[in-house]
């Protein structure tokens, strides 16, 4: 008799081993699927909402055409991460036809999880570096001015203050400067 407790003893000991090394390896599954599935860390996605046009400036000459005005960009930075995305001063930049003609700072900021953030970003635009006064001349006379935009925000994804992971945005857009409305038209971001 004595043995058979001992062996009743023995069974119910290795079922409830059994029974916790089956509760962990399916408490570690779902934690891995989770963590595969739904925490799976995506990179942000920036672009332009809009962009207000001030103080234009056209010169029409055919010597020395040239414009200069300032511009107000609506940045939205859209994170569909369960954590937040922090990032750095970054660079916004304006081309006309390859050639820079402008830059604006996007100022550090936090994008909540799962939300977007609006920020303003004030570029002022000038001609001066244009070497090609032929082709600006006749876009100038045409009344629209191709432009064109990037951006790369720089940061982390913050998961629950643990884990960190490096992540950046880019941002390409292009846009239409009507001379004779002072308004961007066709504003299109990739």
């Amino acid at each position: 008799m004595p043995g058979d407790n001992k062996d009743a003893r023995r069974k119910g000991n290795m079922k409830c081993l059994a029974y916790i090394a089956a509760g962990i390896i399916a408490q570690t599954l779902i934690i891995v699927l989770f963590v595969l599935l739904v925490m799976r860390i995506r990179n942000p996605k920036v672009r332009l909402s809009s962009v207000a046009v001030e103080n234009l400036g056209v010169n029409f000459s055919s010597s020395s055409p040239s414009f200069h005005m300032k511009l107000t960009a609506l940045v939205t930075v859209k994170n569909t991460n369960f954590g937040h995305f922090k990032f750095s001063n970054n660079t916004a930049t304006f081309s006309y036809r390859g050639i820079e003609v402008g830059e604006g700072t996007i100022l550090q900021a936090r994008a909540r999880a799962r939300s977007t953030k609006k920020l303003n970003v004030t570029v002022s635009v000038d001609s001066s570096k244009v070497s090609r006064k032929s082709l600006l001349h006749s876009d100038i006379n045409s009344g629209v001015l191709k432009l064109s935009s990037y951006a790369k925000l720089s940061g982390k994804i913050h998961l629950f203050k643990v884990v960190k992971k490096k992540k950046s945005a880019e941002m390409n857009c292009t846009m239409e400067l009507n001379t004779k409305a002072k308004a961007i038209q066709n504003l299109a971001c990739k």
